[in-house]
């Protein structure tokens, strides 16, 4: 659905437009790109990625020999409307060299401000699972398996339910925060992922919506 009027974005002298693509699920950036007007329409159209190669002068559609085709979620532009990021479901990697995304090479950390994601939880969780890590509570979940891990999803869902109740806004915080790593622990343990989980709160979505569009009209009958 096209919500904004074209002719307010800002082509450059070339006709070109950066075009930011970040993964939908996981809000990581894959890659920059660019568009031409043509390419922007081709990805309006199809729903798919399509850009401007300025190294071959040429259209290319992302996927279109790779098989990694990008499906559009949304195109956004900035407040001077001459950039565009692009959220996309990717059906593999977006850098030509294999990697899930074109920005795999750290240049500076600060180590007072770590960047925290939930992969990047995932990625640390799963790794206290393959590789194991003397002293680490992880591990140590790990080793004692499903059992272990059910007890404790358990245990911390009593504390929240005890936090929630007692109307103790920051210790029902603390304890959430405890009952997600554990959960966490537990889809680690189950070969769930975080998309599969993403992937069944979208298809919630849209059944709730069709049940309160069912309702309304319920409603509007009986009346």
């Amino acid at each position: 659905m096209l919500t904004m009027n074209l002719d307010e974005l800002k082509f450059d002298e070339k006709g070109l437009i950066p075009a930011i693509v970040v993964d939908a699920k996981t809000k990581r950036v894959l890659t920059l790109a660019y568009m031409n007007r043509k390419s922007l329409g081709i990805s309006m159209e199809k729903e798919l990625t399509c850009f401007w190669s300025r190294s071959r002068q040429e259209l290319w559609l992302k996927g279109e020999t790779s098989g990694n085709y990008q499906h559009i979620v949304s195109i956004t532009a900035d407040c001077d409307r001459d950039a565009l990021v692009v959220m996309v479901e990717p059906d593999g990697p977006a850098c030509h060299l294999g990697t899930e995304s074109c920005f795999e090479y750290p240049v500076f950390f600060s180590d007072e401000r770590s960047e925290f994601s939930y992969d990047g939880l995932m990625k640390l969780i799963e790794g206290r699972k393959t590789e194991p890590v003397e002293g680490s509570y992880t591990s140590y979940l790990f080793d004692k398996g499903l059992d272990k891990i059910l007890k404790k999803v358990g245990e911390e869902s009593t504390e929240v339910i005890i936090a929630a109740k007692a109307e103790d806004k920051k210790e029902t915080i603390y304890e959430i925060a405890d009952l997600c790593y554990h959960v966490m622990v537990l889809m680690i343990q189950q070969g769930i992922s975080l998309g599969d989980i993403f992937d069944e709160l979208k298809s919630r979505h849209v059944i709730d919506h069709k049940v309160k569009q069912e309702k309304m009209t319920g409603d509007g009958a009986a009346e």
